[in-house]
């Protein structure tokens, strides 16, 4: 069967691929266009598992909000450039959108999910086709969703996000300052509970040895002290407020609301190791 023009044209509608690719599926396929569908399928199958091993150090992070569930994913890809693209944007929301809906959001959960408004197509083929048609490395990271009172922000380069779950209402205006101090003070964790014991032993075994020389009846009260700053750079809580340093963030966010707290958070940045 004679291949014509305007069937790889409306292939190359259809898939987004070169001409010269669409051309030769058709061939292999005596012009059966849902047969060269398939075949450029396959092919960009391969084009992703070549592509696997590729450092994905650029990218975006998404976020969306659904009945009262908010979730913010992390998609990755090689270049900047790719980042911009319309069918990429088109994947990080997607992967947002779809992880609202699911209890415990992953990568392979998300992908696994049909494309919102395209119940025919999963995420993970779609994602298949875009890297046929970019050919990189394009991969969908962290994922984080939580329910409830939730403040979040998006750095404007959309390479940095922050998701704030809150025990009560929070004014909005201090969920956003929580949210950007989280995305400027990279705290460890929430609350000190929450820190790696042996991390803490650690702190506290450089704290003794730099203050061995010290009388012994005051060693354990300098070590406690300096343990206490330390907590005050790693730990939410114990941070000193980026908007008031005369105050920790507990003590701000008590100040609004007496059981007012932060019940977790989550920070995503780009590229970060």
């Amino acid at each position: 069967m004679a291949i014509t023009a305007a069937m790889v044209r409306a292939l190359r509608e259809k898939t987004g691929l070169p001409m010269m690719e669409c051309k030769k599926a058709l061939e292999e396929t005596q012009g059966d266009e849902a047969g060269a569908v398939e075949v450029l399928r396959k092919k960009g199958m391969s084009q992703l598992t070549k592509r696997a091993g590729r450092q994905t150090s650029e990218g975006r992070v998404s976020f969306c909000t659904d009945g009262g569930r908010t979730a913010m994913v992390e998609v990755l890809c090689e270049t900047g450039p790719v980042a911009d693209t319309e069918d990429f944007g088109k994947l990080a929301r997607w992967a947002a959108q779809i992880a609202t809906r699911l209890d415990n959001p992953t990568a392979d959960a998300i992908l696994a999910e049909p494309v919102p408004g395209k119940p025919a197509q999963k995420l993970g083929d779609y994602l298949h086709d875009v890297v046929n048609r970019i050919r990189e490395n394009i991969r969908i990271g962290r994922v984080a969703a939580v329910d409830g009172h939730v403040g979040r922000y998006l750095h404007h380069d959309s390479k940095k996000g922050v998701l704030v779950q809150f025990t009560g209402p929070c004014p909005d205006e201090l969920k956003l300052d929580v949210c950007m101090h989280v995305a400027a003070m990279r705290p460890m964790c929430t609350r000190r509970e929450e820190v790696d014991p042996q991390v803490v032993e650690q702190e506290r075994r450089i704290a003794a040895e730099q203050v061995k020389d010290k009388p012994a009846n005051i060693i354990d009260k300098i070590v406690a002290g300096k343990l206490n700053r330390w907590y005050s750079e790693v730990v939410l809580l114990d941070q000193l407020f980026v908007k008031d340093d005369k105050k920790s963030v507990g003590q701000v966010l008590k100040a609004a609301g007496a059981e007012l707290t932060v019940k977790q958070f989550h920070r995503f940045e780009i590229g970060e190791a």
